[in-house]
């Protein structure tokens, strides 16, 4: 078995100087034990380019960051997409999540007793027993088509106020409690840019640790309305044909996987 160290600090990863997860017998740098989260036994499920083998992940969230030393250096986690692998760029964001969770899963919310580890992904309350497992928040994130009156391929993207930098993506947006992811879609496109939408598919979906979410891909077609931007979520937004696209999400987005899904069915 592997032994992996996942250490965090404000959003930054501790890596090697080549770019990999430190790993081996003994930790890369001297953690105090305030600073250790939890450990978990991971492994891959047996599909595409993953194996079986497990590692133990030794989980830190970190004081303050590592500096000084040439071996090491913190990343952000998201620009860890384009240096880990696949399988280990999402343990990287698994381990993220926990580390969260573990700030804001201190004490019960029905006693206030203190909560205490109890399996790999669960605590357990010190009073009244009561257990807990880390929340995901739920978004649903949609390509949304059509043929203008030239007959061209349009895609409807959007520029939220919240996005940072000035690049456009699509429509997203959390699920609400009692609605099918469906209706999420429906919902989500009506109130940002007044259109309604038909045959919704679904497309794929991605663990989002920014800070703990699963964002769940579908595309759908242009059925009605004119376009109403929802100024208070939304700074610009319209339809594009693919010869004149706006600047685009980084290639680590579930909304850039389904922009260049699209792309690539031009005939």
């Amino acid at each position: 078995m592997t032994d992996l160290y996942f250490a965090y600090c404000q959003g930054d990863i501790l890596l090697t100087a080549e770019g990999n997860v430190p790993f081996g017998t003994s930790a890369p740098v001297d953690f105090q034990p305030w600073e250790h989260v939890t450990d978990i036994t991971h492994t891959s499920l047996p599909c595409e380019e993953r194996n079986t083998d497990a590692v133990r992940c030794h989980i830190y969230r970190l004081d303050s960051p590592v500096t000084g030393r040439a071996d090491l250096q913190m990343m952000g986690l998201r620009k860890t997409f384009d240096i880990l692998s696949p399988a280990l760029y999402q343990l990287a964001g698994k381990c993220a999540e926990l580390v969260y969770w573990d700030q804001n899963s201190k004490y019960c919310g029905c006693c206030g007793a203190p909560m205490q580890w109890h399996t790999d992904i669960s605590k357990h309350c010190t009073g009244c027993r009561k257990e807990l497992w880390p929340q995901l928040a739920t978004a649903i994130i949609v390509r949304v088509t059509r043929k203008n009156r030239e007959l061209e391929d349009e895609i409807l993207m959007v520029h939220a106020h919240n996005f940072r930098g000035h690049f456009y993506g699509l429509v997203a947006g959390f699920v609400e409690t009692g609605e099918t992811l469906e209706e999420c879609v429906c919902r989500e496109v009506w109130e940002e840019t007044h259109l309604r939408v038909r045959n919704i598919r679904y497309f794929a979906s991605q663990p989002w640790p920014y800070p703990a979410g699963l964002m769940i891909g579908f595309t759908a077609e242009y059925a009605g309305g004119e376009l109403q931007l929802q100024r208070e979520e939304l700074g610009g937004g319209g339809w594009f044909r693919r010869d004149a696209l706006p600047e685009m999400p980084n290639r680590s987005s579930l909304a850039r996987w389904l922009i260049d899904d699209w792309l690539n069915q031009e005939t």
